[in-house]
């Protein structure tokens, strides 16, 4: 059965000059400050998209991950995932760097490697954002 997360956005003025807030609804964690200059200079204690697309995919890599190496029957001990999203003003989103180091007993690196293609290639949110390169940097720790 399929399940829907939910975020809202309320924004006031322009790209420029103007201020947003989204707030994760379905988790109720919390609401977030967003800005354009946050978004394409400096953070400032704000968030983006983009920082929030990183987030959703390094989950869900770490997720997919995960089971496939379960399923491979070595099972991970630790996995820790970034996802670095670029973003280009005025072209968009222009690349994902995905690298993930793991704590993984029983497994060669070359496997470890092979099996993290296949989870960024299965995992949703890859999928989803699949119309931008993303690369993987993968390596037992």
């Amino acid at each position: 059965m399929p399940t829907t997360r939910t975020a809202t956005t309320h924004w006031e003025g322009t790209l420029f000059e103007g201020a947003g807030k989204v707030t994760l609804e379905s988790s109720g964690l919390g609401t977030f400050d967003v800005t354009w200059p946050a978004r394409a200079e400096e953070p400032t204690g704000k968030t983006s998209p983009e920082e929030l697309i990183a987030a959703a995919h390094s989950s869900c890599f770490s997720m997919a991950f995960s089971n496939g190496l379960a399923k491979n029957e070595t099972p991970a001990t630790s996995l820790d995932t970034t996802a670095e999203v670029e973003l280009t003003p005025g072209t968009g989103i222009t690349g994902i760097k995905l690298t993930v180091r793991g704590v993984v007993d029983g497994i060669e690196n070359d496997k470890f490697v092979e099996l993290a293609e296949a989870a960024k290639a299965g995992c949703p949110v890859s999928q989803a954002l699949s119309a931008v390169t993303i690369t993987l940097d993968a390596a037992l720790a």
